[in-house]
């Protein structure tokens, strides 16, 4: 990796500012997109299965408007989350190599469709698994459902976005393998530790049942099997590069 040059710690810092400002604005104005959509968002999630049954009832005067914010800001979040990751790479992209920059540049596609994955799994398959767990529980002690919009969504968004973050582990560790940070040996090692880690957080945001926490852990233990796996091609893939540039630098 070379180092940018000419640049003090005032230009560092000026263009940390930049890229931070065009996220600010780009999550701004995404939260003003998604508050004008709300409506027709709340309408597409209102058809979907996962809500049919379901009475979107409001308990509060200020239900309404905390719905739309949240609306909003998922909307946003998905927005800004490439354009934050693209900024990520531009400010790291003068400190890489011509080679760095094109392998990096890989993370953002990536990274987003890894989240959006992760968002998809557990609205299709965790969230209606949820409902009907925590629904035949409300039923079986007698109780008449009448759920608010607001209980609704803080459930939805509960979930869904840890899971979504949760996906991104093949991304980071394959970035920090990259720093030289973790390594495919390490990770093997603590594959005991980081397997207790994982199973708690799956059964700590899936229902408390068998099956959902079995949906939630296998993903979950897999997606760190493929992180190992990841980590190892690219250690391989520098190591292979390193001979190949000495061997050149050599026969120079």
């Amino acid at each position: 990796m070379k180092q940018k040059k000419g640049q003090t710690v005032i230009e560092h810092l000026e263009e940390l500012r930049k890229r931070l400002i065009i996220v600010a604005v780009t999550f701004t104005i995404s939260i003003a997109i998604g508050f004008w959509f709300a409506p027709n968002i709340l309408n597409i999630l209102k058809q979907q299965p996962t809500a049919l049954g379901v009475d979107w009832n409001l308990f509060g005067y200020t239900d309404g408007i905390m719905i739309y914010l949240k609306c909003a800001f998922i909307l946003a979040l998905l927005i800004t989350l490439p354009v934050a990751l693209l900024q990520i790479w531009l400010f790291v992209k003068p400190g890489l190599t011509e080679q760095e920059a094109k392998n990096t540049i890989v993370f953002v596609p990536v990274s987003f469709l890894l989240f959006l994955i992760g968002l998809s799994f557990s609205y299709f398959i965790l969230f209606p698994l949820m409902l009907n767990f925590l629904s035949s529980i409300n039923l079986s002690i007698g109780a008449t459902e009448t759920y608010g919009i607001n209980q609704y969504f803080s459930l939805l968004f509960n979930l869904t976005i840890p899971v979504g973050v949760v996906f991104e582990l093949p991304v980071v560790i394959l970035f920090l393998t990259r720093l030289g940070i973790v390594t495919p040996t390490n990770l093997r090692k603590m594959r005991k530790v980081a397997y207790f880690i994982l199973i708690v957080v799956g059964v700590s945001i899936s229902p408390p049942d068998f099956i959902s926490d079995f949906l939630i852990i296998i993903p979950l233990l897999l997606l760190f099997e493929i992180s190992i796996w990841v980590s190892s091609w690219s250690l391989k893939r520098q190591h292979a590069k390193d001979i190949s540039n000495e061997i050149l630098n050599n026969n120079g």
